[in-house]
């Protein structure tokens, strides 16, 4: 396990400090939980970024159209 030393202004420690106790749990942990928040992000907008890298813009409007024109015809049988 490594440490990490941050400088953070002494307001906003006060309020992490205040959110720890919130959640019962202390200030090591929520960091822990929020770096781990933040790596899921990145992992799940680096996937996103590769899928679209390799996808077609034409065929990804296609589908797009093709479900606002089902949508656009579940709506007129709707009762209104």
């Amino acid at each position: 396990m490594s440490t990490l030393t941050i400088r953070l202004p002494d307001d906003k420690h006060a309020r992490l400090r205040q959110l720890a106790k919130h959640r019962d749990i202390s200030v090591n942990k929520l960091m822990e939980e929020l770096a781990t928040i933040s790596i899921v992000e990145f992992d799940a907008e680096t996937r996103f970024r590769a899928i679209a890298a390799r996808g077609s813009a034409a065929k990804g409007l296609a589908v797009l159209n093709t479900l606002d024109a089902a949508f656009s015809t579940a709506s007129d049988k709707s009762p209104s």
